[in-house]
């Protein structure tokens, strides 16, 4: 007989045989001994986790004449045929590619004759939520009350897609993911059955890769099984699982802890060199900090999960690592995964992770604990940190100088009646309330043209978003444009700060401009109530470079000294105010009106 994979071999024929779904089969058990049984079941839950098999041991047990506390024999003739799948009465259906309303017809009209063999017909419908929404239609009244002697069981790993009118009419069960401490004993149960030499260490490195999946266990034992040559070591079973082993994990971690960039990224070289899977060794270190965090709290937990294998390492790296810290690594490690998943060079990717979590290493002081027992002395500023302190240095002048020109506009007008409020800006909340260091140069060299090819593309723009991007942006418009940027402002103050901390929608928009407009313009929002004093103190605040600025777009005087004929102004017409003319330029002379004191 040719080659059987573990899962197949392996495969429950009894209820005790069943690997973590113990409340379910008891339930089923009872009710099959106290003869109350429903005539549809619902097995939900993830993959590999016993709900066929949980579908044709029930089928077994309801059929077998010689059943015991509600086990099949295994050892009729009925038993036999449901195992090898030959028994008419006994009948499984594949919903992903029976899902039509032909199908499931005909199983309505096949449904009313009485069994042959057995005493009961089950219909055993894999993947139930495959079918069509016509298929659930045409099963309804059948599902709700069938002929006698007929059980329907669906099965599905997404049962939110079945209707609610389907759910109703069936007693549901849910089986849970299969701890891997039970996927570890049933696999070292199989080793010794087949009498193949294991390391634990290697076991429990597979029954971790298997999230849960006693059937994704067995296939991953299987393959390490043919690569190992009937011998399974933890070096096989970690090439097979792409994991990396804890050693070097807890050396990584360490390295970018300690802030030892140059060392994290010859480690993280050794992993890739090694064939590891780049998503593998992102799982891997969630996984990693998560039990670092787990641990600071609640250590019986990670023990449990680690089946009893915590280092020394690992506590002592638990004890001397801020919480504060695992949360930003855990963040940056999220966003790097997201990243990921859509490049063909993940390596790039896991390199810049180990810079950014070097830096965050050293910004929160995470040392090792030799360290703490060292004199105090005075700390070495890092190039890094350097940059970050004269990046500050730079917006606390520039909050300086547009401080002093706010205080020195109010003076001249401080016996006019009371202004309108200001904008919520202070150094600490720039970025999340009004960003004046984005919106001024927009300012300085925005025009009404730009603005009105912006406003004609706007619609368009807007459709080319995701829709829960288009419903951020449906009450939002833009109020400035200029070479350099475009300002938009926000209907909503809670619409603008979700905007604000959403760096996808912005480049949505900045993509979108760049296929429509030809330039991927920089995008700044604003809040619409707020956009009136922003734009009236900018004027004022800047109202000498504009008068410097018109002056040197004067007329070009002539060889005598005066202006030429065509650029001279008219006698009865005043000089243009400079802040009046940028004023119109910038939202035009329709809107702007001009009063004279």
């Amino acid at each position: 007989m040719a080659y059987q994979a573990l899962y197949r071999v392996w495969r429950p024929q009894r209820f005790d045989d069943m690997i973590g779904q113990e409340v379910i089969t008891r339930t089923l058990k009872n009710a099959i001994t106290t003869n109350q049984i429903s005539h549809a079941y619902l097995f939900a839950g993830p993959r590999g986790t016993g709900k066929t098999s949980a579908a044709k041991i029930f089928a077994k047990a309801i059929n077998c004449h010689h059943q015991k506390d509600g086990e099949p024999c295994n050892e009729c003739d009925t038993c036999k045929a449901i195992t090898a799948g030959t028994l008419n009465d006994v009948i499984e259906i594949d919903a992903a590619s029976n899902n039509g309303v032909e199908e499931i017809r005909d199983i309505r009209d096949k449904v009313k004759y009485a069994p042959t063999v057995a005493d009961y017909k089950v219909y055993i419908i894999d993947e139930v939520h495959m079918l069509s929404a016509g298929a659930f239609n045409a099963l309804l009244k059948t599902l709700e009350e069938p002929p006698a002697n007929v059980i329907f069981i669906l099965a599905t790993t997404e049962p939110h897609k079945i209707p609610a009118t389907i759910i109703s009419r069936v007693q549901r069960f849910d089986f849970k993911r299969i701890a891997a401490s039970d996927s570890y004993d049933r696999m070292t149960y199989i080793l010794k059955q087949k009498n193949v030499t294991y390391d634990d260490q290697a076991i429990k490195v597979i029954a971790k890769a298997a999230e849960g999946g006693m059937r994704d266990a067995l296939s991953i034992l299987d393959q390490a099984l043919s690569f190992g040559d009937n011998e399974i070591t933890l070096d096989n079973a970690l090439l097979v699982t792409g994991s990396v082993t804890h050693e070097l994990l807890a050396t990584y971690v360490q390295q970018v802890l300690a802030g030892e960039t140059k060392a994290g990224l010859a480690t993280l070289q050794s992993v890739l060199e090694a064939g590891k899977d780049a998503e593998r060794f992102t799982e891997d270190f969630i996984s990693y900090a998560r039990d670092l965090l787990l641990y600071q709290q609640a250590p019986q937990l990670v023990e449990e999960a680690e089946m009893g294998s915590v280092s020394e390492d690992f506590q002592a790296l638990a004890k001397q690592t801020p919480a504060a810290t695992m949360y930003a690594m855990i963040n940056e490690l999220n966003a790097i995964q997201q990243q990921m998943r859509f490049t063909t060079h993940p390596d790039v990717y896991l390199e810049i992770l180990t810079i950014k979590l070097a830096e965050i290493g050293q910004a929160k002081g995470a040392a090792p604990v030799a360290a703490t027992t060292a004199p105090v002395a005075t700390a070495t500023p890092t190039p890094a940190a350097e940059s970050q302190v004269q990046a500050l240095q730079h917006q606390v002048d520039q909050l300086k100088t547009t401080l002093e020109r706010l205080e020195q506009a109010g003076g001249v007008k401080a016996a006019q009646p009371a202004a309108r409020p200001k904008p919520r800006v202070t150094a600490n909340q720039q970025e999340k309330e009004v960003n004046l260091a984005k919106i001024y140069p927009v300012l300085g060299s925005a025009t009404r043209g730009k603005l009105n090819q912006l406003q004609e593309v706007w619609p368009d723009l807007l459709n080319s978003l995701s829709v829960t991007q288009r419903a951020v942006m449906k009450v939002s418009q833009p109020v400035a444009a200029a070479d350099s940027g475009v300002i938009v402002a926000f209907d909503y103050s809670f619409l603008y700060q979700r905007a604000t901390t959403d760096q996808e929608l912005t480049d949505a928009l900045e993509n979108g401009l760049d296929r429509m407009i030809g330039s991927a313009l920089p995008v700044v929002f604003v809040p619409k109530d707020q956009w009136p004093t922003i734009r009236k103190d900018y004027l004022a605040t800047h109202k000498a470079d504009l008068q410097q600025h018109a002056a040197s777009h004067q007329a070009t005087p002539a060889p005598d000294g005066q202006p030429t004929d065509a650029e001279a102004p008219a006698p009865d017409q005043p000089a243009a105010n400079p802040v009046v003319t940028k004023a119109e330029d910038l939202f035009g002379k329709d809107i702007v009106d001009v009063q004279h004191d």
